[in-house]
Protein backbone atom coordinates (compact mmCIF):
# COMPACT_ATOMS: atom_id res chain seq x y z
CA UNK A 1 0.00 0.00 0.00
CA UNK A 2 2.79 2.47 1.47
CA UNK A 3 4.58 2.03 -2.66
CA UNK A 4 1.44 2.07 -4.33
CA UNK A 5 0.58 5.85 -2.95
CA UNK A 6 3.85 6.88 -3.55
CA UNK A 7 3.63 5.35 -7.38
CA UNK A 8 0.37 7.73 -7.91
CA UNK A 9 1.27 10.46 -5.88
CA UNK A 10 4.31 10.71 -8.52
CA UNK A 11 2.54 9.66 -11.32
CA UNK A 12 0.17 12.55 -10.74
CA UNK A 13 2.62 15.01 -9.87
CA UNK A 14 4.71 14.54 -12.97
CA UNK A 15 1.95 14.96 -14.99
CA UNK A 16 0.90 18.33 -13.11
CA UNK A 17 4.59 19.37 -13.30
CA UNK A 18 4.93 18.66 -16.92
CA UNK A 19 1.40 20.21 -18.02
CA UNK A 20 2.07 23.48 -16.30
CA UNK A 21 6.27 23.07 -17.31
CA UNK A 22 6.11 23.29 -20.77
CA UNK A 23 3.52 25.73 -21.44
CA UNK A 24 5.39 28.61 -19.25
CA UNK A 25 8.89 27.76 -20.83
CA UNK A 26 7.24 28.34 -24.05
CA UNK A 27 5.97 31.40 -22.89
CA UNK A 28 9.30 32.57 -21.24
CA UNK A 29 11.02 31.81 -24.87
CA UNK A 30 8.71 33.83 -26.72
CA UNK A 31 8.73 36.81 -24.11
CA UNK A 32 12.83 36.40 -24.40
CA UNK A 33 12.04 37.24 -28.44
CA UNK A 34 9.84 39.67 -27.76
CA UNK A 35 11.64 41.92 -25.57
CA UNK A 36 14.78 41.60 -27.87
CA UNK A 37 12.96 42.31 -31.03
CA UNK A 38 11.22 45.31 -29.48
CA UNK A 39 14.69 47.03 -28.73
CA UNK A 40 15.69 46.95 -32.17
CA UNK A 41 12.12 48.40 -32.40
CA UNK A 42 13.36 50.91 -30.53
CA UNK A 43 16.68 51.81 -31.79
CA UNK A 44 15.57 51.93 -35.47
CA UNK A 45 13.27 54.42 -34.19
CA UNK A 46 16.52 56.59 -33.25
CA UNK A 47 17.78 57.08 -36.69
CA UNK A 48 13.92 58.36 -37.80
CA UNK A 49 14.78 62.38 -37.00
CA UNK A 50 18.02 62.25 -39.14
CA UNK A 51 16.31 60.57 -42.25
CA UNK A 52 13.31 63.07 -41.96
CA UNK A 53 15.95 65.89 -42.26
CA UNK A 54 18.66 64.26 -44.62
CA UNK A 55 19.38 62.21 -47.06
CA UNK A 56 23.02 62.93 -47.62
CA UNK A 57 25.32 60.10 -46.97
CA UNK A 58 27.68 61.68 -45.03
CA UNK A 59 25.51 63.54 -42.15
CA UNK A 60 23.53 59.68 -42.52
CA UNK A 61 27.21 57.96 -41.95
CA UNK A 62 27.90 60.43 -38.97
CA UNK A 63 24.31 59.35 -37.13
CA UNK A 64 24.84 56.07 -37.94
CA UNK A 65 27.87 55.41 -35.95
CA UNK A 66 26.83 58.15 -33.49
CA UNK A 67 24.29 55.20 -32.10
CA UNK A 68 24.93 51.87 -29.79
CA UNK A 69 24.17 49.56 -32.56
CA UNK A 70 25.74 51.45 -35.20
CA UNK A 71 29.07 51.61 -33.33
CA UNK A 72 28.48 47.66 -33.44
CA UNK A 73 27.81 47.03 -36.30
CA UNK A 74 24.13 45.97 -36.02
CA UNK A 75 22.63 49.18 -37.62
CA UNK A 76 21.81 50.07 -41.41
CA UNK A 77 20.07 52.13 -43.31
CA UNK A 78 19.15 51.97 -46.64
CA UNK A 79 17.98 54.84 -48.75
CA UNK A 80 16.36 55.40 -52.17
CA UNK A 81 18.82 56.73 -54.80
CA UNK A 82 19.19 56.93 -58.66
CA UNK A 83 20.13 53.74 -59.67
CA UNK A 84 19.00 51.59 -56.73
CA UNK A 85 19.31 51.77 -53.22
CA UNK A 86 21.96 53.41 -51.19
CA UNK A 87 23.54 51.09 -47.93
CA UNK A 88 24.61 53.19 -44.96
CA UNK A 89 26.02 50.67 -42.36
CA UNK A 90 26.84 47.46 -42.16
CA UNK A 91 24.50 45.27 -44.09
CA UNK A 92 23.28 41.38 -43.91
CA UNK A 93 19.94 41.70 -45.55
CA UNK A 94 19.30 40.91 -48.73
CA UNK A 95 18.56 43.37 -51.67
CA UNK A 96 15.46 41.64 -52.23
CA UNK A 97 14.01 41.54 -48.49
CA UNK A 98 15.06 45.47 -48.45
CA UNK A 99 13.07 45.96 -51.63
CA UNK A 100 9.80 43.71 -50.14
CA UNK A 101 9.37 46.16 -46.93
CA UNK A 102 9.74 48.86 -49.18
CA UNK A 103 7.19 48.08 -51.40
CA UNK A 104 4.93 46.38 -48.65
CA UNK A 105 5.17 49.54 -46.45
CA UNK A 106 5.87 47.50 -43.07
CA UNK A 107 7.97 46.04 -41.06
CA UNK A 108 9.46 42.33 -41.08
CA UNK A 109 11.92 40.50 -39.53
CA UNK A 110 14.16 38.22 -41.91
CA UNK A 111 16.60 35.60 -40.59
CA UNK A 112 20.32 36.38 -41.18
CA UNK A 113 23.17 34.62 -40.63
CA UNK A 114 24.14 34.95 -36.91
CA UNK A 115 20.56 35.76 -35.84
CA UNK A 116 17.72 38.21 -37.39
CA UNK A 117 17.39 41.56 -38.94
CA UNK A 118 14.70 43.46 -38.29
CA UNK A 119 13.68 45.60 -41.17
CA UNK A 120 11.61 48.86 -40.47
CA UNK A 121 10.35 50.83 -43.51
CA UNK A 122 10.59 55.06 -42.93
CA UNK A 123 8.58 57.59 -45.56
CA UNK A 124 10.80 60.15 -46.59
CA UNK A 125 9.82 62.98 -48.94
CA UNK A 126 12.07 61.06 -52.20
CA UNK A 127 10.83 57.40 -51.75
CA UNK A 128 10.82 54.96 -48.78
CA UNK A 129 13.64 54.14 -46.83
CA UNK A 130 14.45 51.05 -44.61
CA UNK A 131 16.27 50.39 -41.52
CA UNK A 132 18.27 47.18 -40.72
CA UNK A 133 18.99 46.58 -37.03
CA UNK A 134 20.56 43.31 -36.92
CA UNK A 135 19.44 41.30 -33.45
CA UNK A 136 22.12 38.16 -32.64
CA UNK A 137 20.36 34.94 -31.77
CA UNK A 138 22.07 34.77 -28.53
CA UNK A 139 19.85 38.13 -27.80
CA UNK A 140 16.59 36.21 -29.07
CA UNK A 141 17.02 33.44 -26.18
CA UNK A 142 18.68 35.59 -23.47
CA UNK A 143 17.76 34.13 -20.40
CA UNK A 144 15.53 31.13 -21.57
CA UNK A 145 18.17 28.46 -20.82
CA UNK A 146 18.46 29.78 -16.66
CA UNK A 147 14.48 29.72 -16.44
CA UNK A 148 13.94 26.84 -17.95
CA UNK A 149 16.22 25.12 -15.70
CA UNK A 150 14.90 27.12 -12.66
CA UNK A 151 11.43 25.33 -13.79
CA UNK A 152 13.10 22.43 -14.06
CA UNK A 153 14.26 22.06 -10.80
CA UNK A 154 10.44 23.62 -9.33
CA UNK A 155 9.34 20.71 -10.84
CA UNK A 156 11.80 18.37 -9.67
CA UNK A 157 11.64 19.75 -6.25
CA UNK A 158 7.62 19.67 -5.99
CA UNK A 159 7.72 15.89 -7.28
CA UNK A 160 10.25 15.35 -4.84
CA UNK A 161 8.41 16.54 -2.37
CA UNK A 162 4.84 14.90 -3.17
CA UNK A 163 6.76 11.66 -3.04
CA UNK A 164 8.05 12.72 0.92
CA UNK A 165 4.61 13.45 1.63
CA UNK A 166 2.78 10.38 -0.20
CA UNK A 167 5.58 8.60 2.09
CA UNK A 168 4.56 9.62 5.05
CA UNK A 169 1.19 9.25 4.64
CA UNK A 170 2.15 6.11 3.87
CA UNK A 171 3.56 5.19 6.46
CA UNK A 172 0.30 6.94 8.78
CA UNK A 173 -1.26 4.23 7.03
CA UNK A 174 0.74 1.16 6.96
CA UNK A 175 1.95 1.07 10.34
CA UNK A 176 -1.26 0.85 12.19
CA UNK A 177 -2.81 -1.73 9.71
CA UNK A 178 0.69 -4.07 10.38
CA UNK A 179 0.00 -3.42 14.28
CA UNK A 180 -3.90 -4.69 13.25
CA UNK A 181 -2.11 -7.87 11.45
CA UNK A 182 -0.15 -8.53 14.05
CA UNK A 183 -2.69 -8.38 16.84
CA UNK A 184 -4.58 -10.73 14.82
CA UNK A 185 -1.55 -13.04 14.57
CA UNK A 186 -0.98 -12.65 18.32
CA UNK A 187 -4.30 -12.96 19.85
CA UNK A 188 -4.63 -15.93 17.00
CA UNK A 189 -1.69 -17.53 18.62
CA UNK A 190 -3.18 -17.28 21.97
CA UNK A 191 -1.86 -14.33 23.85
CA UNK A 192 -4.79 -13.23 25.14
CA UNK A 193 -3.55 -9.35 26.57
CA UNK A 194 -2.69 -8.36 22.89
CA UNK A 195 -4.34 -4.95 22.71
CA UNK A 196 -3.95 -2.37 19.34
CA UNK A 197 -2.90 1.43 20.19
CA UNK A 198 -6.16 3.37 18.73
CA UNK A 199 -4.02 5.26 16.66
CA UNK A 200 -3.69 6.35 12.57
CA UNK A 201 -6.75 7.36 10.08
CA UNK A 202 -10.13 7.39 11.23
CA UNK A 203 -10.57 4.17 9.64
CA UNK A 204 -7.79 2.39 11.29
CA UNK A 205 -8.69 3.74 14.62
CA UNK A 206 -12.53 2.18 14.30
CA UNK A 207 -10.98 -0.74 13.60
CA UNK A 208 -8.55 -0.57 16.30
CA UNK A 209 -11.00 -0.03 18.59
CA UNK A 210 -13.35 -3.06 17.11
CA UNK A 211 -10.50 -4.97 17.72
CA UNK A 212 -10.04 -4.44 21.53
CA UNK A 213 -13.50 -4.85 22.11
CA UNK A 214 -13.71 -8.47 20.27
CA UNK A 215 -10.33 -9.03 22.12
CA UNK A 216 -11.92 -8.23 25.24
CA UNK A 217 -15.27 -10.35 24.45
CA UNK A 218 -12.78 -13.39 23.78
CA UNK A 219 -11.42 -13.15 27.20
CA UNK A 220 -14.38 -12.57 28.58
CA UNK A 221 -16.24 -15.87 27.64
CA UNK A 222 -12.51 -17.50 28.22
CA UNK A 223 -12.79 -16.57 31.59
CA UNK A 224 -16.75 -17.71 31.81
CA UNK A 225 -16.30 -21.09 30.36
CA UNK A 226 -13.68 -21.54 32.95
CA UNK A 227 -15.25 -20.13 35.68
CA UNK A 228 -18.13 -22.22 34.53
CA UNK A 229 -16.14 -25.29 34.40
CA UNK A 230 -14.34 -24.43 37.69
CA UNK A 231 -17.97 -23.78 39.48
CA UNK A 232 -19.49 -26.79 38.15
CA UNK A 233 -16.66 -28.81 39.68
CA UNK A 234 -16.76 -27.22 42.58
CA UNK A 235 -20.89 -28.03 42.90
CA UNK A 236 -19.82 -31.15 42.96
CA UNK A 237 -17.97 -30.95 46.13
CA UNK A 238 -21.71 -31.48 47.36
CA UNK A 239 -22.82 -34.71 46.70
CA UNK A 240 -19.31 -35.88 47.05
CA UNK A 241 -19.69 -34.64 50.49
CA UNK A 242 -22.98 -37.08 51.24
CA UNK A 243 -21.16 -39.94 49.16
CA UNK A 244 -17.70 -39.40 52.21
CA UNK A 245 -20.60 -39.17 54.73
CA UNK A 246 -22.48 -42.42 53.59
CA UNK A 247 -19.05 -44.00 53.22
CA UNK A 248 -17.87 -43.16 56.48
CA UNK A 249 -20.89 -44.96 58.03
CA UNK A 250 -20.48 -48.47 56.28
CA UNK A 251 -18.17 -49.31 58.68
CA UNK A 252 -15.47 -51.94 57.86
CA UNK A 253 -15.13 -54.62 55.32
CA UNK A 254 -13.25 -54.68 51.55
CA UNK A 255 -16.60 -52.97 49.84
CA UNK A 256 -16.57 -49.75 52.56
CA UNK A 257 -12.73 -49.74 52.04
CA UNK A 258 -13.40 -50.08 48.39
CA UNK A 259 -16.23 -47.22 48.50
CA UNK A 260 -13.80 -44.40 50.87
CA UNK A 261 -11.14 -45.36 48.13
CA UNK A 262 -13.30 -44.48 45.49
CA UNK A 263 -14.38 -41.47 47.08
CA UNK A 264 -11.26 -39.98 47.87
CA UNK A 265 -10.09 -40.73 44.57
CA UNK A 266 -13.07 -38.59 43.10
CA UNK A 267 -12.57 -35.86 45.65
CA UNK A 268 -8.81 -35.93 44.25
CA UNK A 269 -10.03 -35.56 40.36
CA UNK A 270 -12.37 -33.35 41.31
CA UNK A 271 -9.46 -30.86 42.77
CA UNK A 272 -7.21 -31.21 40.14
CA UNK A 273 -10.17 -30.05 37.76
CA UNK A 274 -10.64 -26.79 40.12
CA UNK A 275 -7.16 -26.21 40.02
CA UNK A 276 -6.28 -26.46 36.57
CA UNK A 277 -9.04 -24.03 35.48
CA UNK A 278 -8.40 -21.75 38.14
CA UNK A 279 -4.88 -21.64 36.68
CA UNK A 280 -5.98 -20.98 33.09
CA UNK A 281 -8.29 -18.22 34.31
CA UNK A 282 -7.92 -15.09 32.99
CA UNK A 283 -8.20 -11.80 35.85
CA UNK A 284 -11.95 -11.72 35.59
CA UNK A 285 -13.62 -8.57 34.07
CA UNK A 286 -16.70 -8.17 35.92
CA UNK A 287 -20.92 -8.28 34.99
CA UNK A 288 -24.17 -9.05 35.96
CA UNK A 289 -24.58 -12.54 38.28
CA UNK A 290 -28.18 -12.86 36.40
CA UNK A 291 -31.95 -11.54 36.57
CA UNK A 292 -32.06 -11.94 40.51
CA UNK A 293 -33.85 -14.47 42.95
CA UNK A 294 -35.88 -14.60 46.70
CA UNK A 295 -32.33 -15.16 48.75
CA UNK A 296 -34.92 -16.92 51.40
CA UNK A 297 -36.43 -19.04 49.64
CA UNK A 298 -33.08 -20.14 47.92
CA UNK A 299 -31.37 -20.07 51.83
CA UNK A 300 -34.51 -22.40 52.88
CA UNK A 301 -34.19 -24.78 50.12
CA UNK A 302 -30.43 -25.29 50.86
CA UNK A 303 -30.65 -25.66 54.55
CA UNK A 304 -33.12 -28.23 53.61
CA UNK A 305 -31.02 -30.64 52.14
CA UNK A 306 -27.80 -30.08 54.36
CA UNK A 307 -30.09 -30.26 57.60
CA UNK A 308 -30.91 -34.03 56.40
CA UNK A 309 -26.81 -34.72 56.75
CA UNK A 310 -26.53 -32.31 59.64
CA UNK A 311 -29.27 -34.73 61.42
CA UNK A 312 -26.94 -37.86 60.29
CA UNK A 313 -24.00 -36.01 62.09
CA UNK A 314 -25.48 -34.84 65.06
CA UNK A 315 -25.36 -31.08 64.23
CA UNK A 316 -27.47 -28.44 65.49
CA UNK A 317 -28.32 -26.20 62.58
CA UNK A 318 -30.00 -22.47 62.98
CA UNK A 319 -31.81 -20.97 60.10
CA UNK A 320 -32.83 -17.34 60.85
CA UNK A 321 -34.16 -13.83 58.94
CA UNK A 322 -36.15 -16.26 55.78
CA UNK A 323 -39.75 -15.63 56.94
CA UNK A 324 -40.05 -12.75 54.68
CA UNK A 325 -39.07 -12.44 50.49
CA UNK A 326 -35.73 -10.74 50.47
CA UNK A 327 -34.93 -10.13 46.57
CA UNK A 328 -31.46 -9.50 45.50
CA UNK A 329 -29.67 -9.00 42.18
CA UNK A 330 -27.91 -12.46 42.13
CA UNK A 331 -29.01 -15.35 40.13
CA UNK A 332 -30.53 -18.35 41.68
CA UNK A 333 -27.40 -20.78 40.87
CA UNK A 334 -25.04 -18.41 41.43
CA UNK A 335 -26.37 -18.07 45.28
CA UNK A 336 -27.15 -21.61 45.91
CA UNK A 337 -23.65 -22.43 44.13
CA UNK A 338 -22.09 -20.19 47.51
CA UNK A 339 -24.09 -21.01 50.03
CA UNK A 340 -23.42 -24.83 49.13
CA UNK A 341 -19.84 -23.86 49.03
CA UNK A 342 -19.80 -22.59 53.01
CA UNK A 343 -22.10 -25.17 54.46
CA UNK A 344 -19.44 -27.82 52.35
CA UNK A 345 -16.77 -26.15 54.14
CA UNK A 346 -18.10 -26.53 57.51
CA UNK A 347 -19.36 -30.22 56.86
CA UNK A 348 -15.46 -30.81 55.63
CA UNK A 349 -13.72 -28.67 57.87
CA UNK A 350 -14.88 -29.43 61.51
CA UNK A 351 -15.68 -32.28 63.46
CA UNK A 352 -19.35 -34.20 63.45
CA UNK A 353 -21.46 -32.94 66.17
CA UNK A 354 -20.24 -29.07 65.33
CA UNK A 355 -23.16 -26.93 64.90
CA UNK A 356 -23.73 -23.67 62.87
CA UNK A 357 -26.07 -21.28 61.95
CA UNK A 358 -27.33 -18.86 58.74
CA UNK A 359 -28.36 -15.59 59.29
CA UNK A 360 -30.32 -13.28 56.56
CA UNK A 361 -30.85 -9.47 57.87
CA UNK A 362 -31.67 -7.11 55.51
CA UNK A 363 -30.32 -3.51 55.97
CA UNK A 364 -31.69 -1.05 53.56
CA UNK A 365 -29.54 -1.24 50.60
CA UNK A 366 -27.87 -4.10 51.42
CA UNK A 367 -28.63 -8.10 52.43
CA UNK A 368 -26.76 -9.51 55.11
CA UNK A 369 -26.17 -13.21 55.52
CA UNK A 370 -23.85 -14.46 58.30
CA UNK A 371 -22.62 -18.30 57.94
CA UNK A 372 -21.33 -19.48 60.99
CA UNK A 373 -19.91 -22.71 62.87
CA UNK A 374 -19.40 -23.51 66.22
CA UNK A 375 -16.02 -25.42 65.11
CA UNK A 376 -12.32 -24.51 65.70
CA UNK A 377 -11.98 -21.45 63.37
CA UNK A 378 -9.61 -20.12 61.56
CA UNK A 379 -6.39 -18.61 62.46
CA UNK A 380 -5.53 -16.12 59.85
CA UNK A 381 -9.09 -15.14 58.23
CA UNK A 382 -6.66 -12.22 55.83
CA UNK A 383 -4.88 -15.22 54.44
CA UNK A 384 -7.88 -17.41 54.03
CA UNK A 385 -9.43 -14.78 52.13
CA UNK A 386 -6.06 -13.97 49.91
CA UNK A 387 -6.12 -17.52 49.01
CA UNK A 388 -9.69 -17.66 48.19
CA UNK A 389 -9.04 -14.65 46.05
CA UNK A 390 -6.20 -16.04 44.27
CA UNK A 391 -7.18 -19.73 44.15
CA UNK A 392 -4.26 -21.38 46.58
CA UNK A 393 -4.41 -23.04 49.30
CA UNK A 394 -6.83 -23.16 52.09
CA UNK A 395 -9.89 -21.60 51.74
CA UNK A 396 -11.60 -22.45 54.99
CA UNK A 397 -7.70 -22.59 56.69
CA UNK A 398 -7.58 -26.27 55.92
CA UNK A 399 -4.17 -27.88 53.55
CA UNK A 400 -6.19 -29.59 50.74
CA UNK A 401 -8.78 -27.35 49.68
CA UNK A 402 -8.35 -25.17 46.15
CA UNK A 403 -9.46 -21.79 47.65
CA UNK A 404 -12.45 -21.52 44.77
CA UNK A 405 -15.35 -21.64 47.66
CA UNK A 406 -14.87 -18.20 49.10
CA UNK A 407 -13.77 -17.55 45.84
CA UNK A 408 -17.35 -18.29 44.42
CA UNK A 409 -19.01 -16.24 47.46
CA UNK A 410 -16.57 -13.60 47.22
CA UNK A 411 -17.35 -13.29 43.04
CA UNK A 412 -20.95 -13.49 44.07
CA UNK A 413 -21.18 -10.21 46.59
CA UNK A 414 -18.39 -8.30 44.76
CA UNK A 415 -21.08 -8.62 41.58
CA UNK A 416 -23.32 -6.51 43.54
CA UNK A 417 -21.04 -4.24 45.01
CA UNK A 418 -20.76 -5.90 48.15
CA UNK A 419 -17.72 -8.14 49.86
CA UNK A 420 -16.88 -11.02 51.99
CA UNK A 421 -15.42 -10.93 55.08
CA UNK A 422 -13.96 -13.99 57.68
CA UNK A 423 -14.60 -13.23 61.75
CA UNK A 424 -15.25 -15.15 65.03
CA UNK A 425 -19.06 -16.30 65.35
CA UNK A 426 -20.33 -16.11 68.70
CA UNK A 427 -20.68 -20.23 68.48
CA UNK A 428 -17.18 -19.64 69.29
CA UNK A 429 -16.16 -21.00 65.51
CA UNK A 430 -15.78 -19.11 62.11
CA UNK A 431 -18.47 -16.06 60.78
CA UNK A 432 -18.53 -15.73 57.14
CA UNK A 433 -20.45 -12.48 56.58
CA UNK A 434 -21.78 -11.88 53.14
CA UNK A 435 -22.56 -8.40 52.08
CA UNK A 436 -25.39 -8.11 48.79
CA UNK A 437 -26.00 -4.90 47.34
CA UNK A 438 -29.43 -4.48 46.11
CA UNK A 439 -28.48 -1.93 43.85
CA UNK A 440 -25.59 -2.93 42.10
CA UNK A 441 -23.00 -0.42 43.67
CA UNK A 442 -20.09 -0.64 45.64
CA UNK A 443 -20.74 0.56 49.26
CA UNK A 444 -19.06 4.16 50.06
CA UNK A 445 -16.72 3.45 52.62
CA UNK A 446 -19.52 4.87 55.23
CA UNK A 447 -21.60 2.17 54.71
CA UNK A 448 -19.19 -0.62 54.21
CA UNK A 449 -18.06 0.66 58.39
CA UNK A 450 -21.95 0.47 58.66
CA UNK A 451 -22.75 -3.35 57.45
CA UNK A 452 -19.67 -4.45 59.51
CA UNK A 453 -21.62 -2.84 62.83
CA UNK A 454 -25.02 -4.26 61.15
CA UNK A 455 -23.44 -7.82 60.71
CA UNK A 456 -22.05 -7.97 64.46
CA UNK A 457 -25.08 -6.72 65.82
CA UNK A 458 -26.81 -9.47 63.69
CA UNK A 459 -24.18 -11.81 65.15
CA UNK A 460 -24.77 -10.76 68.73
CA UNK A 461 -28.52 -10.70 68.18
CA UNK A 462 -28.71 -14.27 67.14
CA UNK A 463 -26.10 -15.67 69.65
CA UNK A 464 -28.20 -13.58 72.78
CA UNK A 465 -31.27 -15.27 71.14
CA UNK A 466 -29.46 -18.82 70.74
CA UNK A 467 -29.20 -18.68 74.76
CA UNK A 468 -32.26 -17.26 75.80
CA UNK A 469 -33.64 -19.97 74.16
CA UNK A 470 -31.56 -22.25 75.86
CA UNK A 471 -32.51 -21.63 78.90
CA UNK A 472 -36.38 -21.61 78.44
CA UNK A 473 -36.81 -24.66 76.06
CA UNK A 474 -34.85 -27.50 75.19
CA UNK A 475 -32.23 -26.79 72.13
CA UNK A 476 -34.14 -26.98 68.60
CA UNK A 477 -33.41 -30.01 66.62
CA UNK A 478 -32.20 -30.35 63.01
CA UNK A 479 -34.77 -28.48 60.60
CA UNK A 480 -35.42 -30.46 57.41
Amino acid sequence: MRWALVKVCLAVTAMVVIAFAVPLGLVIREMASDRAFSDAERQAAMIAPTLSITTDRAELTRAVLSTEPGDRGRLAVHVPAEGGALAIGTRRATPKDVATVRKAGRASITEVTGGFALLQPTALGTGVAVVEVFVPEDEVSHGVATAWLMLAGVGVALIVGSVAVADRLGVRMVQPAQRLAGAAQDLGEGRLGTRVPEEGPTELRSAAVAFNSMADQVVQLLANERELAADLSHRLRTPLTVLRLNAASLGEGPAAEQTRAAVQQLEHEVDTIIRTAREQRPQPQGGQTGAGCDASEVIRERMGFWSALAEDEGRKVRLAGVDRTVRIPVARPELAAALDALLGNVFRHTPEGTAFSVDVHLSGDAVIVLVSDAGPGISDPKAALARGASGRDAASGSVGSTGLGLDIVRRVAESTGGDLRIGRSVLGGTEVRIWIGLYGSRPERGRRGHGRRVGRRVGRRAGWQRRKESRTKPAPGPQH
